[in-house]
């Protein structure tokens, strides 16, 4: 159950989807047009509140890569589009110096991953291409001296992930195989064997493997074959972990799973591939939860993810080593942080390193002989989706995205490790003009001597010495953690003449490994004493209306709500999003059922392990629940069944409890889309209203 669930505060910045999911923006050629517009309007925006439809107006900068003459930036602009009820988006190309921007891609679905040739010359990114179930991802190249972009790729299954050879010739890319038996399947005769798969697989899990393509188009090679796989993403989560190149171009680092099924995606090792020869050599002695590897500049180390200790229930470090074998050291112990990137410096010699930190995401400099140092962002969290948005360029320079308290995403940039951030893009100016909540870090005494910590958002005209209701909205993961960025359910909410409280339970990512390990075997009790405690430390304040408190949240934040309607009567209303609620069906029925046993002591099918998946499941405690509950789940949902929102519902409303079950007839873990994205905040915000209003 660890680092599966995505951050509620995280998809609310933006709007909801997974962590590369797609959105628009861009009718004209240089927003730096629309600049006197938003001047015009900032006064009279200072007046109007933040609302939900305000959703439709955040424009979403990702994925940054800087040329190789350091002088512009190629990133991908999003933005939702209502209209037509999508995403659409866009590649933008930014000059450094003037801020200047042009469009590279019009009307393409899907458009994304975009990353320079070796000379700068060509750009090649990911499209979608085709119909209805045709419509597949495939690279396109783009000649950066003018031109059309060609499709480079013809995969029948599209491709996930590709990377530019050194030289420049070629380009590799990962794809899924075809059924060996589709003449078969397209007859019906379809019936598949049953692995570590989610109860709504229809189908066999396919392996993904390595190809090779001639970058000026030709017939593709396979370079690796077999019933292993690489990962794949299943969001809300990290990408998938990337391939990487050796500097002389001779061989893929990737990492390899030994079954395709999200449930086995702790059977991951580090391998090299000599390409020519096609010879697979294993990198490290370690059997499992290696990710994330990459060369080194001169190609003499690998550095790549991989738990303190061995354990996945501890936060993931990043080790270094050579590129001949071996285990390595671990480059990060001391930063105490659960590290979700790392990207070579171009020294060779340290990493840059990204995780959350507090109640902010924070970038260091890690030296591979030395001690980190944190970058001085001021109050600019880097965008973090179970992975930090952020590129270093080969003079040293980096690019990121990132939001801060009062400013949406925006594309930031840094020319050293030591420099101010310089915010390049003004997408959001609007949205900032308007009235917006206060957001600020709140500290408090947890039980069992943890320090703890949380957000604090107030409404936009808060007044000292007033009485306010309280909404708790609880981030998700639970390795995860909520920070003083933007998000937008919050800020609604507060607009609401709400002050809406986010805290950081143990389990979260941003206060040390032996916070985060705190939750193994101990998924409610303890957490729920932390949030607990972090609402006294909010009553101490003296601003709490004590009658009226709302507890809500998505996924585990889903978790903590049902957990603690059924062992706290302080509520007065809860919205349970996805909510885990019986542990067994979740080790059961979702994507990835069998490696929930690393958060017990195992399977529950082993020894007496079933009474703790009882124990902690909030179901167990149904008759204990008293609140008025609304229920969110979309039908399609792998990653929390819906089953589990059934099982809530049906307890409720059996005991005479007032609950609404709404469920959104969409696959994915939360509504991709926009309109089904702002439906599911205007129930939650609807129901808040109708018991605190």
């Amino acid at each position: 159950m660890n680092d599966v669930y995505q951050s509620m505060q995280t998809k609310s910045e933006l709007f909801p989807s997974s962590p590369r999911g797609s959105r628009r923006f861009l009718r004209t050629a240089v927003s730096l047009c629309s600049l006197a517009f938003l001047a015009a309007v900032s006064v009279s925006a200072q007046t109007r509140k933040i609302e939900l439809s305000d959703l439709a107006k955040i424009t979403s900068a990702s994925d940054p890569q800087i040329s190789l003459d350091g002088k512009s930036i190629v990133f991908v602009v999003s933005h939702p589009n209502i209209e037509q009820d999508r995403s659409d988006r866009e590649l933008v190309l930014m000059d450094i110096a003037s801020g200047a921007q042009r469009i590279l891609t019009y009307d393409r679905k899907g458009v994304g991953s975009p990353r320079w040739s070796p000379n700068g010359d060509r750009l090649a990114f990911v499209a979608v291409e085709g119909t209805a179930k045709d419509a597949k991802p495939q690279v396109f190249v783009l000649p950066m001296t003018g031109g059309e972009a060609h499709k480079l790729t013809d995969a029948p299954e599209g491709i996930e992930q590709f990377a530019w050879r050194p030289n420049g010739q070629d380009i590799a890319y990962v794809t899924s195989d075809e059924p060996e038996n589709k003449k078969e399947i397209e007859k019906h005769h379809d019936a598949f064997e049953v692995g570590d798969n989610d109860y709504l697989a229809t189908e066999a899990a396919l392996p993904s493997h390595l190809w090779l393509i001639a970058a000026d188009g030709g017939k593709p090679k396979r370079l690796t074959s077999g019933a292993w796989s690489l990962p794949k993403s299943a969001p809300p989560s990290s990408p998938a972990s990337p391939i990487s190149w050796s500097p002389d171009g001779k061989w893929l680092l990737f990492t390899r799973q030994e079954h395709p099924h999200q449930g086995d995606s702790d059977l991951t090792t580090l391998q090299v591939l000599n390409v020519e020869t096609g010879e697979i050599r294993k990198l490290t002695k370690h059997e499992k939860f290696e990710s994330f590897a990459l060369f080194s500049p001169d190609g003499s180390r690998v550095a790549y993810w991989y738990p303190l200790d061995g354990d996945p229930n501890n936060q993931i470090e990043i080790f270094v080593t050579p590129t001949t074998g071996g285990d390595g050291s671990d480059a990060t112990r001391s930063i105490d942080r659960d590290i979700q990137r790392v990207i070579w410096m171009p020294d060779g010699n340290s990493l840059l390193v990204g995780g959350h930190d507090g109640t902010t995401t924070s970038l260091w400099l890690q030296p591979l002989s030395g001690s980190p140092k944190k970058l001085s962002l001021g109050d600019i969290s880097p965008s973090w989706a179970f992975w930090v948005d952020a590129f270093v360029g080969r003079k040293g320079e980096i690019a990121f995205t990132g939001s801060t308290p009062s400013h949406p995403s925006e594309l930031y940039y840094m020319a050293s490790t030591s420099d101010t951030p310089r915010r390049l893009t003004n997408f959001n100016d609007g949205i900032a003009a308007l009235a917006l909540g206060k957001s600020e870090k709140i500290e408090w005494k947890g039980p069992d001597n943890f320090h703890e910590d949380g957000v604090l958002v107030y409404p936009p005209d808060f007044q000292k010495g007033k009485k306010y209701p309280l909404v708790l909205i609880i981030h998700g993961g639970p390795q995860a953690s909520t920070t003083t960025q933007f998000s937008l359910l919050p800020q609604v909410m507060a607009t609401h003449g709400y002050v809406v409280f986010e805290p950081n339970y143990r389990g979260s990512d941003n206060l040390g490994n032996a916070y985060q390990r705190a939750i193994w075997n101990d998924a409610g009790d303890g957490p729920g004493r932390d949030v607990i405690a972090g609402i006294d430390a909010v009553k101490k304040l003296g601003f709490v209306d004590e009658s009226k408190i709302a507890v809500t949240g998505w996924s585990y934040g889903g978790y903590m709500t049902s957990w603690l309607i059924g062992h706290y009567q302080i509520w007065k209303a809860a919205v349970a999003g996805a909510p885990v609620t019986d542990m067994y069906d979740e080790y059961n029925l979702s994507d990835g059922n069998a490696g929930d046993r690393y958060t017990f002591k195992g399977s529950p099918y082993v020894g007496d392990n079933l009474k703790d998946y009882r124990a902690q499941s909030p179901i167990t405690y149904a008759a204990q629940m008293k609140t008025p509950t609304l229920i969110l789940h979309d039908t399609g949902d792998a990653r929390v069944t819906i089953t589990q929102g059934y099982s809530l519902y049906h307890a409720l409303k059996d005991n005479g409890v007032p609950v609404k079950f709404i469920a959104i007839p969409v696959p994915g873990h939360f509504p991709g889309d926009p309109v089904r994205a702002m439906d599911t905040f205007h129930y939650w915000i609807d129901w808040v209203d109708k018991y605190l209003k």
